[in-house]
Formats: structure tokens, C-alpha cells, sequence
């Protein structure tokens, strides 16, 4: 194959390969948020409970496909609701989903990378920034804007992961979730350093009044949703992927018995399924007498 021809041919597989990983990403945050629903909904009672009137104008920080823009705009409902992300494709599903909730007259999206820096956006009320702050390069700069666009009295609120969702409770699938997992986080140290962090001291050096802080431990026993199933699927495909050549032979070959659509071991036709992971939730507040 000529030089040129090859190219175009590497390049057009590469394309379709990150195409392929941003549906699946896309498919498994719409998952998570379908799966994790309660969860979500006691988080934004939260911020109702907390806010001195009805939010008018929201900021989504890293909005994925939008389980948070979307539901607080159903919560608020006189709400604007501006989503940023830096995937296209992500806010191309969340433009979907709002036609579909018939929310899109107040749900607008901006694509940026917030790691080289600020959109120009109005103040704003709350700001939601869900899973999104252990991703950015200089977190104190981020929360320094946000400062910066939430009104005297507005809220922010930070949730963030303290541990990846896990599905197998009975051995030998448990150990073996363990055992990837423990890997996993050896790898992300280097990549994501800001995940498990402790918020509040950063959220107070931002210049925010810390509200409240909670831990949320969510632990789901069968019988689950079929969305479960699916869910559990990606999740450990997911951590497939980061594991080859990491683990022993014997556990990735487990592994793939497990996120098999058609195998007689696969997590698809498993009853027995859990989801167990944790969440700590943090609500800030920039004062009517901060700077």
C-alpha cells in the first residue's frame, strides 16, 4: 500500500476507534445516571434545600451527557441551564436528550476545554461540577472562576468519585474486581493525581463558605434494572481495557468471560449483579460578604 493510502488508512481507523469510545462513554454515563437515579435526586434536593429561592440561571461544569443539566433543569423550571464539555459528540447527546424531555428552549451548550481556559459566561446562580474537577490540569484556577461567575449567595456544588462502581459480591468475581481496581488506581495516580482528593480545603481557599459536606454510599442489591446489566458490562469492559498486559492471564481471561454479551458467565445474564460505589458531595456557597 503506498505511503499516502496507508496514512488515510490509519488515520480513518483511528477515527473510527475513538468514535467507537465516545459512544461507549456516552452509553455509560446516560447508564450511570439511569442507574444511579435516587442518588442524583437526593444531591440536587440538596442544593433546593439549601438555595434561598429557585435558581434562575445554571452552570454544569463538565456535563457529559447531561444526568445533571438535565435534571436540574426539570427540577428548576423557570432555569436557564448553560453545559459545558470539551466533547462535542457528549453535548451533541445532551441536545438530544433535552428535545426529547421538551427542555431545549433552556438547555445551551458550550464546548470548551476549561483546562485552557474560561467561557465567557453571565453569572450564574449554581454552578454543578459532578465528576469533573479531578479531570482538570489546575483545579484551584477552575474553582477560582467559577468564583468569579457565581452571584453573591450562589451555590456550587462538587460531588465526586470515591470509588469506581463495583458488581460481583460473591467470590471468586469480587477478589478479582478487587484485584483489577487495585491495579487501576496504581495507573491513575500519574494521570488523574486530583481523584480522592479532599475538596473542601480547596473550596475554601477559592473563597467559597463550605456548606455542608456528605458522603454517599450507594449500594444496590438485586433484583436490579436491566440497565444494571449493561452498565456493569461497559463498566468492566472499561477496566478490561486498562488492565491488558497488567494482570495475570487466568483473571483477564475471567474478565473477558464476564463482559461477553453471549457467554453463559457474562455480567448480561447474571441475577445477582450489585452496584456498590461511593460519592462524597460537597456544597459551597460564595457569601454575599466574600470578596
Amino acid at each position: 500500500m503506498p505511503n499516502d493510502q496507508h496514512h488515510r488508512a490509519t488515520a480513518t481507523h483511528a477515527a473510527h476507534a475513538h468514535q467507537q469510545d465516545d459512544a461507549a462513554m456516552a452509553e455509560m454515563l446516560d447508564l450511570d445516571a439511569e442507574v444511579l437515579h435516587s442518588y442524583l435526586a437526593e444531591v440536587i434536593g440538596w442544593v433546593a434545600d439549601a438555595a434561598a429561592g429557585p435558581p434562575r440561571r445554571i452552570l454544569d461544569v463538565g456535563a457529559g451527557t447531561g444526568a445533571g443539566a438535565l435534571a436540574l433543569a426539570q427540577r428548576f423550571t423557570g432555569a436557564e441551564v448553560t453545559a459545558v464539555d470539551t466533547s462535542a459528540p457528549l453535548l451533541g447527546r445532551l441536545q438530544d436528550k433535552a428535545r426529547d424531555l421538551g427542555v431545549a428552549d433552556r438547555v445551551h451548550v458550550i464546548q470548551a476545554d476549561l483546562d485552557a481556559g474560561w467561557p465567557a459566561v453571565e453569572p450564574v446562580d449554581l454552578v454543578w461540577a459532578s465528576k469533573s474537577l479531578h479531570h482538570m490540569a489546575d483545579p484551584e484556577r477552575v474553582l477560582a472562576d467559577v468564583f468569579g461567575t457565581l452571584r453573591p449567595g450562589g451555590l456550587l456544588m462538587v460531588e465526586e468519585l470515591g470509588s469506581f462502581p463495583r458488581f460481583l459480591a460473591a467470590e471468586p468475581g469480587a477478589s478479582l474486581e478487587a484485584r483489577g481496581h487495585a491495579v487501576l488506581a496504581g495507573e491513575m495516580a500519574g494521570e488523574l493525581p486530583h481523584l480522592g482528593s479532599d475538596w473542601a480545603p480547596r473550596l475554601r481557599q477559592a473563597g467559597f463558605t463550605l456548606l455542608g459536606e456528605r458522603e454517599l454510599a450507594i449500594d444496590l442489591a438485586p433484583p436490579l434494572p436491566v440497565a444494571a446489566g449493561r452498565y456493569a458490562q461497559l463498566s468492566l469492559r472499561r477496566l478490561r481495557s486498562a488492565l491488558d498486559d497488567r494482570m495475570s492471564a487466568d483473571d483477564l481471561a475471567a474478565l473477558d468471560a464476564l463482559i461477553d454479551s453471549d457467554g453463559p458467565d457474562g455480567v448480561l445474564r447474571r441475577t445477582d449483579l450489585t452496584v456498590r460505589t461511593a460519592r462524597t458531595a460537597y456544597l459551597a456557597e460564595r457569601s454575599r460578604a466574600a470578596r
